[in-house]
């Protein structure tokens, strides 16, 4: 067996084997704007941000935050949407050699409150919107927080939009309560910038703290490193074809605070002095508009983005006919939606592949061919991909033999913050265990079949949902698709399937899609159910999220036990 198999079919202005010298993540920022100060690196919502602004506000906070002590060691929270806020306070922190928690605007005062505890929050970064401040400043008084950084959201908007929102859109804005928490965002950045300087070990400072499931399943904070993400940009911008910097522009349409969206829209944007147009939240009608007027040259987002955007029916009715590439990530792209967008819209999608655990890309189907259908494509530069038997962690398995999906490279995480077990358990020998199930082939691309606590044990055999997705999703009248385990008294679990349609085509019921799998799947594969709804739950990026639902079954079932 070929020990890199990839090697011989990477793309040609790629060298895998290259080597990686890493900079303080701030560093990104601070380079791109000595080289291009005047490039615009935000329009949010019409207001634009230039590369020596978004510098220099970061260097001010970088100062104010360390008069209030903020220094190594210390851990301050961003709870914020996109906006250019978020990059000021993210590479502020940075620069005082502190290290950034992300927290999602959709987690409620319990789950902050765990966050901000396990992780040792001391500061959080916020806004005054009524969605934000009242369930963050109640969490000051029930958490070690001890100052709450809040600024205007007015601020960031253009005239008239800064007094038009607070005029008509005043049901939106809290008004910040001025307690011993408060600090007021423009008074931390008033100041001359002189921010002390502080020795940065790249490879063992942690510049982010980024919590996820896991491959073990409990929320952890994965630790990352100056390193880890630094190098992950720079493999990126290596692995992409005709870049041109300065000059691309790229939507910001995922939420910044998750470790996609963070590395491949927001630091990858900087690093190429990309105009990153920011949208605070995706709404297909929002995202079209600002499309047609910016005209994207790059556009990264999960599948149920290409799903909405193919509503549109062409590039040019999207806003996508200026595109050059996507990036498909955060969650598997079924390889129906793929060839539909290439059918309809004329571009191709390229799936990648990774975990937060890798700050997070580590594999990429190349940009230089046509994807190959399911994979999720060839290891990223300096990264190796490693099929390993799940029974016995020392025994690397053949090409095309299913195992457990590892990976090697300088973006695996240092650990999980304060879980030395966990960390054991998931990087043995500097090798990084997924959880994912899969196969390399011939080639050196590899598949993921699914990822092992969502295999469905039905008597005894494997069931991974993602074949039973990829059938479903061949019936052309399926728009959305994803498949749980549900209990079953006598095969222990059964496959169920939970299906959105498409508007405007001929109505099917579930026993017309149950028979149209019939030939497509055996029969331990087959859904013993198959409900039909108007929309599926997701997670914050806008995955697929299966926990509602196996949630739901799980509270059917031990009502049906106890009647």
């Amino acid at each position: 067996m070929i020990k890199h198999p990839w090697v011989p079919n990477y793309p040609e202005h790629v060298a895998w084997d290259q080597e990686f010298v890493a900079k303080p993540l701030y560093a990104l920022l601070e380079d791109t704007a000595a080289r291009f100060p005047d490039g615009i690196a935000y329009d949010f919502m019409g207001k634009e941000t230039r590369y020596r602004d978004l510098l220099d506000q970061a260097n001010c906070m970088a100062c104010g935050l360390q008069k209030l002590g903020v220094g190594k060691g210390s851990h301050v929270g961003i709870f914020m949407p996109n906006c250019p806020q978020f990059a000021v306070a993210y590479f502020g922190i940075l620069k005082t050699g502190g290290t950034v928690v992300n927290y999602s605007p959709l987690y409620s005062e319990r789950e902050l409150i765990a966050q901000v505890e396990d992780s040792e929050t001391d500061i959080m970064i916020t806004l005054d919107l009524a969605v934000l401040y009242p369930v963050i400043h109640a969490v000051t008084r029930k958490s070690r927080l001890k100052h709450l950084v809040v600024d205007a959201f007015s601020t960031t908007l253009p005239f008239p939009k800064n007094f038009l929102f607070k005029w008509l859109q005043g049901s939106r804005i809290s008004r910040p309560v001025r307690d011993q928490y408060y600090v007021n965002f423009r008074q931390l950045l008033d100041n001359d910038a002189s921010v002390a300087p502080v020795d940065i070990e790249v490879n063992d400072d942690v510049a982010v703290i980024q919590y996820t499931g896991g491959t073990t399943g409990v929320p952890k904070g994965a630790m990352l490193t100056h390193a880890n993400i630094y190098i992950n940009v720079l493999q990126l911008e290596k692995w992409t074809l005709n870049l041109e910097l300065d000059h691309e522009i790229l939507p910001g349409f995922l939420p910044f605070f998750h470790v996609f969206s963070m590395t491949v829209i927001m630091n990858m944007g900087i690093y190429i002095g990309a105009k990153v147009v920011i949208l605070p939240k995706f709404e297909l009608a929002a995202a079209v508009k600002l499309m047609k007027k910016h005209r994207p040259t790059l556009f990264a987002g999960v599948p149920t983005m290409f799903t909405a955007l193919l509503n549109y029916g062409s590039a040019l009715a999207a806003g996508l006919d200026n595109v050059k590439m996507c990036m498909s990530g955060g969650a598997p792209l079924p390889v129906e939606l793929e060839q539909a967008f290439r059918d309809r819209m004329g571009i191709a999608i390229s799936e990648g592949y990774g975990l937060t655990e890798t700050s997070p890309v580590c594999t990429s189907n190349p940009y230089d061919r046509d994807t190959r259908k399911g994979s999720i494509g060839l290891p990223l530069p300096a990264t190796e991909v490693i099929i390993i038997d799940r029974k016995d962690p020392t025994k690397i398995l053949p090409l095309g033999e299913n195992g457990e999906i590892c990976i090697r490279g300088p973006q695996v995480m240092k650990g999980y913050w304060k879980h030395p077990e966990a960390t054991a358990q998931t990087i043995i020998d500097g090798i990084l265990h997924t959880g994912d199930v899969g196969y390399m082939d011939d080639d050196g691309y590899s598949y993921i079949i699914d990822r092992d606590k969502d295999l469905i044990l039905v008597g005894g055999f494997n069931v991974y949902p993602r074949v039973v997705e990829e059938a479903i999703y061949q019936h052309p009248a399926v728009h959305e698709a994803t498949v749980i385990g549900v209990p079953d008294d006598y095969l222990g679990e059964r496959p169920k399937a939970f299906v959105t349609l498409k508007e405007g085509v001929d109505p099917i019921t579930p026993e017309d899609l149950m028979a149209f799998l019939r030939n497509r799947l055996g029969k331990h594969e087959r859904p013993r159910e198959i409900e039909f709804r108007t929309e599926l739950p997701k997670t914050m990026i806008g995955k697929l999220s299966k926990k509602e639902l196996v949630a739901e079954e799980k509270a059917k079932y031990e009502k049906r036990k106890k009647a």
